[in-house]
């Protein structure tokens, strides 16, 4: 029997679902691109990517309400959001230019480490230390990446250096959310 929970819960799991297909295929086809059909412009890339967001994010929201539609009321909330989506445009460029470089597998890998950065952030927003678990627990990531990283085959310096300021980037964007734009 559906009830609404059930029915609420369903539509939640196809949302995320969605969101990972999505992203994943979003992934595959910049590194096809870029990689295999020789595409030499990421930054182009990433316009489009953000265009597609736009226009499908739009379409949500008008069409299909599947969260109400909202204005932007001050000119501070349009910095806020500007400066959002700057650095979310910015991680994403870093992302497409360094899959010209490095395999999908080993980006993926180095995107992990964004725990770590997001601590680091968080630390130097508010000064205030997390649970040293939580630090330990950074540390097989990290330790891991940076094996992963000595024992690639296809490491390429400037491709690492763009994925790591993607990564960094990203964790930028979550403490900034979190901190300052509440």
């Amino acid at each position: 029997m559906v009830t609404p929970n059930n029915k609420e819960f369903m539509f939640i799991c196809f949302l995320v679902a969605l969101w990972y297909s999505s992203n994943i295929g979003v992934i595959l086809l910049n590194k096809y691109l870029i990689s295999n059909y020789g595409f030499k412009f990421p930054i182009f890339l990433t316009m489009c990517h953000m265009t597609a967001c736009a226009i499908f994010s739009y379409i949500s929201i008008v069409f299909f309400k599947i969260v109400p539609q909202q204005m932007i009321k001050s000119r501070s909330q349009f910095l806020k959001v500007a400066t959002l989506s700057f650095v979310f445009c910015g991680s994403v460029v870093g992302g497409n230019i360094s899959l010209k470089y490095l395999a999908v597998s080993f980006n993926q890998a180095v995107g992990a480490t964004t725990p770590f950065f997001t601590a680091v952030y968080a630390y130097l927003a508010t000064f205030k230390r997390e649970a040293w678990i939580t630090y330990v627990a950074l540390v097989p990531v990290v330790a891991g990446v940076a094996i992963a990283s000595g024992g690639e085959p296809g490491f390429h310096l400037f491709g690492f250096i763009m994925c790591l300021s993607a990564t960094a980037a990203r964790a930028f964007k979550s403490v900034l959310q979190a901190f300052y734009f509440l």
